[in-house]
């Protein structure tokens, strides 16, 4: 079955342009050792026919190598104490700032940032950037429409504010929406930005190697102002930060140092 996981490997890449050996291997072949059953395939080359036939199966799977799970202030708790370390951090030493949401998913990750924003500085337009693998995830987190599910930590005065309720949907309202600029990004493969005095990155490197991890830190580290800040996942803690020249300004708040 390696051998078959390999050969579905190189078909995801050629179609997708994902790198599914970045990926820890024994999770990744069981995920989709798990999905191919699931659809009833009887080998890899007889999945790889369904893909082909199957347009809505095709998207299924990128769906799920690229994790798209995401909510609104996913773990709260962690999403005050960022709002705290940017006030305290961050505008006190600029009024506009750089931040960028990698990995975003659906933009809820984006979108909750900019309503902490609007919060913080009313009527300032700061430079927000929102990024995926997905282009498919990317063209749904620009309509903005969400479930209940997807709003379930966001509190009454926070969903009267920025939401309207259509049907089951939730709407994000037009000026959170356009303050955010979606790009298909590959964490992975292509080059960083730099500039970024906040990289919002969560619940996505946990799938990765080790070796992955470390190189997506130091990009990331490299592509901080310095000062700037890396808020992670509740599960990611980057035990081994101090090798990329962070420091820790909470639990999963890591600070670019600054040059002396």
């Amino acid at each position: 079955m390696e051998n078959e996981i390999k050969i579905l490997g190189r078909w995801i890449y050629n179609e997708f342009h994902i790198d599914i050996s970045a990926y820890k291997s024994n999770q990744m072949n069981r995920r989709l050792t798990n999905l191919m059953a699931r659809c009833g395939a009887s080998s890899v080359g007889d999945y790889i026919r369904m893909l082909e036939r199957n347009p809505k199966l095709k998207q299924k799977l990128a769906d799920f190598i690229t994790i798209n799970v995401s909510e609104f202030f996913r773990n709260k708790e962690l999403f005050d104490d960022l709002r705290d370390k940017i006030d305290k951090l961050l505008l006190k030493e600029k009024p506009r700032i750089k931040i960028w949401s990698a990995a975003c998913s659906n933009g809820a990750e984006p979108y909750s940032i900019t309503i902490i924003m609007d919060r913080l500085t009313p009527g300032v337009r700061h430079s927000i950037l929102a990024t995926d693998i997905d282009a498919t995830i990317l063209e749904a987190a620009k309509r903005g429409e969400y479930t209940a599910n997807d709003v379930k930590s966001v509190d009454n005065l926070t969903l009267q504010r920025y939401f309207k309720k259509v049907g089951d949907k939730y709407i994000l309202n037009e000026d959170i929406k356009n303050r955010v600029k979606f790009k298909k990004h590959d964490l992975i493969l292509d080059p960083y930005e730099s500039g970024f005095d906040l990289i919002v990155c969560r619940n996505v490197v946990i799938y990765f190697t080790q070796e992955v991890k470390d190189a997506i830190y130091k990009k990331f580290y490299d592509s901080l102002n310095d000062g700037g800040l890396l808020f992670v996942g509740a599960t990611e803690t980057i035990y081994n930060y101090k090798d990329f020249g962070f420091g820790k300004a909470s639990t999963f708040i890591y600070q670019k140092k600054k040059l002396c």
